[in-house]
C-alpha cells in the first residue's frame, strides 16, 4: 500500500515556511528534525556574529564615499543583545567622532549597522547600495555610517548630528528559521534622539529569495523623493509606489 501524499505538498514550492513535514508515528521524520535543528543554529550563529567592518569597507570602497566608523553604548555582543535600549544610543567616543568633523546639512545619512543579523549587512549592504545609489544622484550625502551594536533608533542620532533632513539605515533582521540573514531599511525624515517607530518607513525581508535589490531599491528612491517633498515620513507618508513597477525584476538577486 503506497504513502498517501500530503495535499499540502505542492505548497512547497511556493513558500518557505515549514509545512508538509511528514511525520513518524507522532514524531516528526529525521530529515526535518535535522533541518530545523540546523536552521535553528544558523539563526543563532547570526545574532551572535559580530559585523566584519574591513570586509565591509572594501566592498564599499568602489561607491567613492567617505566612511566613518561608530559604535553604540553596547560595548559587547552580549551586552548588545541583554541591553537593546544602549543599542539605540552612539557612544560618547563616536558623538564626537562626527562633531569633529563638523559637517555640513545635507540631504540623506545612509547608516549600515549589525541589528540582529551581522551577515546580512556583509551578504546584502554593497549589492543594495549599487542598485540605490544611482537612484538618488540629485541628494547630498552624509559620510556613510558603519555601526558596531546598533539598533534602529540610533539612525536617529546619527542623522541629527550630522544635520541630515533624512536617515535611512540598513540593518540585519532578526533572523527566521528560514531566513537568518534578511536586512531591512529603515527611513526618518528629521531624524533626532526621541523619535518613535511611527515616525519611520520599513522596507524588509531584502534576500535572496526574498525581495529583490532592485525593487527594494526603487521603492526606497520614492520614499526619499516624497519625504523630502512633503517633509514627514513613517504613518503620514502613504506608500503610493507603482508594486508591479519592477515586475520582471521578481527574484533577481
Amino acid at each position: 500500500m503506497s504513502e498517501e501524499r500530503n495535499p499540502w505538498e505542492k505548497l512547497k514550492d511556493f513558500t518557505d515556511a515549514r509545512i508538509a513535514l511528514g511525520r513518524t508515528g507522532g514524531s516528526l521524520k529525521t530529515q526535518e528534525l535535522l533541518a530545523f535543528r540546523k536552521d535553528h543554529a544558523l539563526a543563532k550563529d547570526a545574532v551572535w556574529t559580530n559585523l566584519d567592518n574591513p570586509s565591509l569597507e572594501q566592498q564599499l570602497e568602489e561607491f567613492n564615499l567617505p566612511l566613518i566608523r561608530l559604535t553604540s553604548q553596547a560595548d559587547s555582543r552580549e551586552t548588545y543583545i541583554k541591553r537593546p535600549d544602549l543599542g539605540r544610543k552612539l557612544s560618547e567616543e563616536s558623538k564626537k567622532a562626527i562633531q569633529d568633523l563638523k559637517p555640513s546639512p545635507c540631504d540623506i545619512s545612509i547608516i549600515l549597522a549589525d541589528g540582529l543579523s551581522a551577515q546580512a549587512i556583509s551578504m546584502h549592504a554593497a549589492n543594495f547600495l549599487q542598485e540605490f545609489l544611482p537612484r538618488i544622484t540629485q541628494f547630498s550625502f552624509a559620510p556613510i555610517s558603519l555601526v558596531q551594536q546598533g539598533r534602529v533608533a540610533i539612525s536617529d542620532e546619527i542623522g541629527e548630528l550630522f544635520s541630515s533632513q533624512l536617515s535611512i539605515i540598513l540593518i540585519g533582521e532578526r533572523p527566521g528559521l528560514s531566513s537568518p540573514y534578511s536586512m531591512g531599511i529603515y527611513l526618518t525624515y528629521n531624524p533626532k534622539a526621541g523619535n518613535t517607530d511611527e515616525k519611520r518607513n520599513c522596507i524588509s525581508n531584502i534576500r535572496t529569495g526574498g525581495l529583490p535589490y532592485a525593487y527594494a531599491a526603487e521603492k526606497l528612491a520614492f520614499l526619499c523623493s516624497e519625504a523630502l517633498r512633503l517633509k514627514l515620513s513613517g504613518v503620514h507618508l502613504k506608500d503610493t509606489f507603482d508594486h508591479h513597477l519592477l515586475k520582471n525584476e521578481s527574484g533577481k538577486n
